[in-house]
């Protein structure tokens, strides 16, 4: 399993940067003076950079950020490796790879540009959903296979 999670986490993690680098390279080249580019009444592509947490809490773009979230999710990241070479169901290695590639990809981020890409931009009428980034998905979505795993697949066993 533990080969498993570690391919998961790769590949989320490169999918991310590259990602990134297509739409930093985007903007660089075609937008350079817009931050937000209208794709569908409900969705836009925009460049933003989070230097806090989650949903740019705790954002006060200091440096002290950089260096406190990459420790934390470096910390994070430690455990979760710990816990997968411990994990017998391939459906939970694939959640920890999830989980470890996307937060390998912010913290690439904070450790190159200061803080972390976002473009990703949903909305609906007057609802807004904060920016995000393919690494926050693949750690949603890790977290929702986790919690599967956990609540519904080891209730089957019993």
């Amino acid at each position: 399993m533990l080969a498993r999670g570690l391919v998961v986490a790769a590949l989320v993690a490169l999918l991310d940067q590259l990602s990134k680098l297509a739409v930093l390279g985007f903007f660089a080249a075609y937008a350079p003076e817009y931050r937000l580019i209208e794709i569908t009444p409900f969705f836009d592509l925009v460049l933003t950079y989070n230097h806090g947490m989650s949903f740019g809490l705790f954002d006060y773009g200091s440096g002290f950020n950089t260096a406190l979230f990459s420790a934390v999710a470096a910390a994070i990241i430690a455990i979760l490796l710990w816990w997968l070479r411990r994990v017998g169901h391939p459906l939970l290695a694939v959640a920890i790879g999830l989980i470890i590639g996307g937060a390998v990809g912010n913290v690439v981020d904070r450790l190159r540009l200061g803080g972390v890409v976002d473009f990703l931009y949903f909305h609906a009428g007057p609802w807004y959903w904060p920016a995000f980034n393919l690494a926050d998905t693949a750690i949603c979505l890790g977290v929702a296979a986790m919690l599967l795993e956990g609540l519904l697949l080891r209730r089957q066993a019993h």
